[in-house]
């Protein structure tokens, strides 16, 4: 124990004179350098030992994470304002684009992309048309006008043709011309024209009786006529008032000592309030018919005040027409005048129906448009359209197709009726059913029109007569069907096709022997179908050819008066 305990001692004193030696063989200076005194900076330290002369001898470099203290606060040299409020205005700049923003919750419109301006189409404003064909068929036309004017209009043509059958004195002439103008002012709209027509022929008309009057006589139609009519435009603010007139006014001559000579000025007023409208037709008709045996007054004024009230589904009429005869007979009549239409199937089909009267006027010029054939002093009596009902659907599909339909019974007194004349066979006349003819009939149309590639419409007639003292409705067909089309195969070449149905008729004649007396034929009915084309080899100059009767039947419209065979007719036309 003594011994551990002197051992302890004298390692004790070992080290107690160990570190005083080292304490005085150098010198140690702990110099400690700190950085920049930032909040977040690292604390650096650096010590270095120095021997008694002043050489570095060592040097330890300490760097640690800087750890701040609440004392380093002080240190800031500025403590933020809270309570600042000081409004900040940035200056901004704005870039406006030229795109419509689109939203990608809705499907978005497509945009109209601008055509490119097309070329205005130089219009050919006049043409001269000639041609040539069998049974020395003859034709010139020409047509003349000023041209595309939104104020002034004006033009005129002429017309020719002449034919010659294979029959004794079997000839035709026809021409025609105009000239017409049109004035579109401010307010109003004035249109005006002064015609030429003449047409010439012979009573060529054969009877195989050798004791009946058939002499070739030569009968020719000359006519002047005047019309003239005022409008007014239409204008929005304009208070639902419109008006219009128009006269017409016609000399008519023919071969023979017949004549007629006829002045008609009509006028409409309309007045529309709310939903409804109030109106009036007048109308002056003068007419005088000279011939042979007799000069006659045939004068008639009309007037048929109405209110017409329409919706968006409707339309219906309500009005009077009255009637004034007045010259050499005179008579007073008053009928109803009542229409409407209303559809079934909006902007597609409509039903229509009515009830009206009227006088309808018998006049050498219409007797002669329809029969050329008429002799002289015929009677002119005007018949008297006691009721007219009827009643049918029209409409359309789309702007390329459009119909009617409709059936009416009419009651007719005085119905004119052609007869050939029994002084002359080869000459019609005209007899009056005495009494009440009733006619049930049907009409129908169709058209198709498929841009300008092709178009055709069709017209059919049906019709049931009853007479009250005649046997028959002499010359009236009960069936006869019109159809037409067109096909432009391309911009040079184009066809066109026309198909006429008459149905069989019956003709009231005499024959001579053993004596006079009453006969009855019966006409079969016909067809005549007639085709064409036209081709343009260059941009004014074309051709066409024409074909009617291709079927070349032999048939008659009226009785002893046979219509040509097949007619081919070609020639040139030339636009400017």
């Amino acid at each position: 124990m003594r011994l551990n305990k002197h051992i302890f001692s004298y390692s004790f004193l070992l080290c107690v004179l160990a570190w005083a030696s080292s304490g005085s063989a150098q010198i140690k200076t702990d110099t400690t350098k700190t950085g920049p005194k930032k909040p977040g900076a690292a604390k650096t330290d650096t010590k270095k030992q120095e021997n008694p002369t002043g050489t570095i001898t060592e040097e330890i470099e300490v760097v640690r994470p800087y750890k701040p203290v609440l004392a380093d606060a002080v240190k800031i040299r500025r403590s933020p304002d809270l309570d600042n409020s000081k409004p900040f205005k940035p200056e901004l700049n704005y870039n406006v684009f030229d795109n419509k923003f689109e939203l990608n919750t809705e499907i978005g419109r497509l945009q109209a992309q601008r055509l490119a301006e097309e070329q205005q189409v130089v219009l050919k404003n006049n043409l001269v048309k000639i041609g040539a064909g069998n049974y020395r068929t003859g034709l010139g036309e020409i047509y003349l006008n000023t041209g595309k004017d939104k104020a002034l209009q004006a033009g005129m043509f002429f017309k020719h043709l002449n034919q010659q059958g294979s029959m004794d004195r079997q000839k035709f002439s026809h021409q025609q011309a105009a000239i017409f103008g049109r004035s579109i002012m401010n307010a109003i709209t004035v249109n005006g024209e002064v015609g030429f027509d003449r047409y010439a022929t012979y009573f060529y008309g054969s009877n195989p009786d050798p004791l009946a009057n058939t002499a070739l006589a030569k009968q020719r139609y000359s006519t002047i006529s005047l019309k003239g009519e005022l409008l007014k435009n239409y204008v929005e603010d304009d208070a639902g008032f419109t008006y219009a007139a128009k006269a017409d006014a016609y000399f008519l001559k023919n071969y023979y000592q017949g004549k007629e000579t006829s002045v008609a000025v009509s006028g409409f007023l309309n007045k529309t309030w709310n939903q409804f409208n109030f109106g009036a037709n007048t109308s002056v008709d003068l007419t005088t018919t000279k011939d042979a045996s007799y000069n006659l007054g045939n004068n008639i004024f009309r007037a048929n005040p109405y209110v017409k009230f329409q919706g968006e589904n409707y339309k219906l009429i309500i009005g009077l027409n009255f009637v004034q005869e007045f010259g050499d007979n005179s008579r007073t009549n008053l009928f109803p005048a009542v229409s409407g239409e209303f559809p079934v199937i909006s902007g597609f089909a409509t039903i229509f129906g009515g009830y009206s009267g009227d006088i309808l006027k018998t006049s050498l010029r219409n007797l002669a448009n329809e029969n050329p054939f008429i002799g002289s002093n015929i009677p002119i009596v005007n018949a008297v359209e006691k009721m007219n009902l009827y009643g049918g659907i029209k409409g359309n599909a789309g702007s390329g197709f459009g119909f009617k339909a409709a059936v009416f019974y009419k009651r007719i007194q005085d119905m004119p009726l052609f007869v050939n004349n029994v002084a002359g066979l080869n000459k019609f006349d005209v007899v009056y059913d005495d009494g009440n003819s009733k006619i049930l009939g049907f009409e129908g149309e169709i058209s198709v029109n498929a841009s300008e590639t092709f178009t055709w419409t069709g017209k059919v007639n049906m019709n049931n007569y009853s007479l009250a003292t005649e046997k028959e409705a002499w010359y009236k067909p009960n069936f006869r069907l019109v159809s037409n089309a067109r096909l432009s195969i391309n911009k040079k070449f184009s066809v066109d096709g026309e198909v006429l149905f008459n149905g069989a008729t019956k003709a009231k004649t005499y024959t001579f022997t053993p004596a006079l007396q009453e006969q009855i034929v019966r006409i079969k009915s016909f067809i005549d179908f007639s085709a064409g084309g036209e081709y343009r080899f260059k941009e004014k100059i074309g051709v066409y050819l024409r074909v009617n009767n291709i079927f070349g039947t032999k048939y008659q419209q009226y009785l002893y008066y046979p219509k040509l065979g097949i007619t081919v007719l070609g020639g040139l036309n030339y636009s400017f």
